[in-house]
């Protein structure tokens, strides 16, 4: 990577309170020169009326783990969204980009049967058409942060490649992203409040920024009646577990395509360290530098259950009475023209995790609605817009 691109990586705000998101003030503009690579699954909605959650999930971090990857850098600019993904590119990268997005839609289709498209939308053509992309983190924890995104340059990049623009086609069968550290080991984790729920509200195109401000805030303190912002999550880590279509799934990300001996390998490998780990945790023991008691509350604190991308979206764990205060808050300021939203309840949450090493603190970890998530809650939202 460029000095620059560092130079600007280092530079980026961080955002130590949640309720600060929306301030736009709080953002810098992406340089000229740099792209944003977007994907998603097409017919999401179908895939996970057919009980598809964790391959649509898997999909949408591979597109992150294969450009990390090609790139070498695990910090650029990201977004998670549940079915797909946005990653900012910087002039350098774009190649590398392009054909990691390329094998990835290759990857998608050979092993999980869905559809993947992709583009590269330069943010000269954003702000052509007088939009935006500005960037800030918030640090999740002490060794995550995560990116927000404001500006409306990721919904406009998004829209125009449902269209067919800026497409990037499927590289030919049996090839395949670098995949390294993506995961999908966890079991689904059950509500302890009463109600998973997704939650995306976008500002009114006419709104006053400074009522989208207000709401925003209100809507996070409703979500933070046990002081931990609604996370999903546990404070001591998810239960661990055998997911077998998770590992499935991260076995035939690690193998060539068809290779039945190297998955097998991969499977075994990863039974092995997933057996390990629960023994270690059991027993409350260390391996050298790895102790999985401590690895487990990292995964709480690494996770990315809220985050901004042109507008709030956060998968909340809550009670039955602080969601009826959220709807309520939403339902208001939908009708005062402040947003547009949409919800969609479960009763579990879903995590899928891109971990390069065990040995690090900086492993991140993407949460979403167990049945439907935040896939869900755009349509919806998107309904309530039409």
């Amino acid at each position: 990577m460029s000095q620059t691109t560092d130079d600007f990586l280092e530079k980026l705000p961080v955002i130590l309170d949640f309720e600060d998101v929306a301030d736009a003030s709080l953002y810098l503009p992406l340089p000229d020169g740099w792209a944003l690579a977007v994907a998603d699954i097409i017919d999401s909605t179908g895939a996970i009326e057919s009980g598809r959650y964790k391959a649509v999930n898997m999909a949408g971090a591979g597109v992150i783990s294969a450009i990390a990857n090609v790139l070498g850098k695990a910090d650029l600019p990201f977004v998670f969204g549940g079915d797909g993904a946005v990653v900012a590119i910087p002039p350098d990268g774009l190649d590398q980009a392009r054909d990691a997005l390329s094998r990835a839609q290759s990857w998608v289709r050979d092993d999980m049967d869905l559809g993947l498209r992709a583009a590269l939308v330069p943010v000269s053509e954003i702000r052509a058409n007088g939009l935006d992309v500005r960037v800030a983190r918030y640090r999740a924890s002490e060794h995550a942060t995560y990116a927000m995104f404001s500006g409306g340059g990721n919904s406009w990049a998004e829209a125009r490649m449902k269209e067919g623009l800026y497409t990037i086609e499927a590289a030919a069968s049996g090839s395949r992203p670098d995949l390294t550290g993506l995961s999908c080991r966890w079991n689904p984790i059950k509500s302890n409040h009463g109600q998973i729920v997704s939650i995306i509200a976008i500002p009114h195109p006419k709104a006053d920024p400074t009522a989208f401000r207000k709401l925003v805030a209100r809507v996070v303190m409703l979500a933070n009646e046990d002081g931990r912002g609604g996370h999903p999550v546990p404070v001591d880590g998810p239960e661990l577990g055998f997911v077998r279509e998770g590992l499935g799934m991260e076995a035939r990300a690690q193998s060539a395509q068809g290779d039945l001996t190297a998955r097998l390998r991969h499977s075994l490998s990863i039974l092995g360290q997933v057996f390990l780990v629960r023994v270690l945790y059991a027993f409350g023991a260390s391996l050298g530098r790895f102790n999985a008691a401590n690895y487990k509350r990292e995964v709480a604190s690494n996770t990315d259950f809220r985050k901004f991308d042109d507008g709030l979206k956060m998968t909340v764990d809550v009670s039955v009475s602080s969601l009826a205060r959220i709807k309520d808050t939403l339902k208001q300021a939908a009708d005062d023209g402040v947003c547009y939203y949409g919800m969609h309840e479960q009763d579990a949450a879903l995590m899928t995790c891109i971990v390069p090493t065990a040995l690090s603190h900086d492993h991140m970890h993407f949460v979403d609605g167990a049945s439907g998530g935040y896939a869900t809650a755009a349509s919806r939202l998107k309904a309530q817009m039409a």
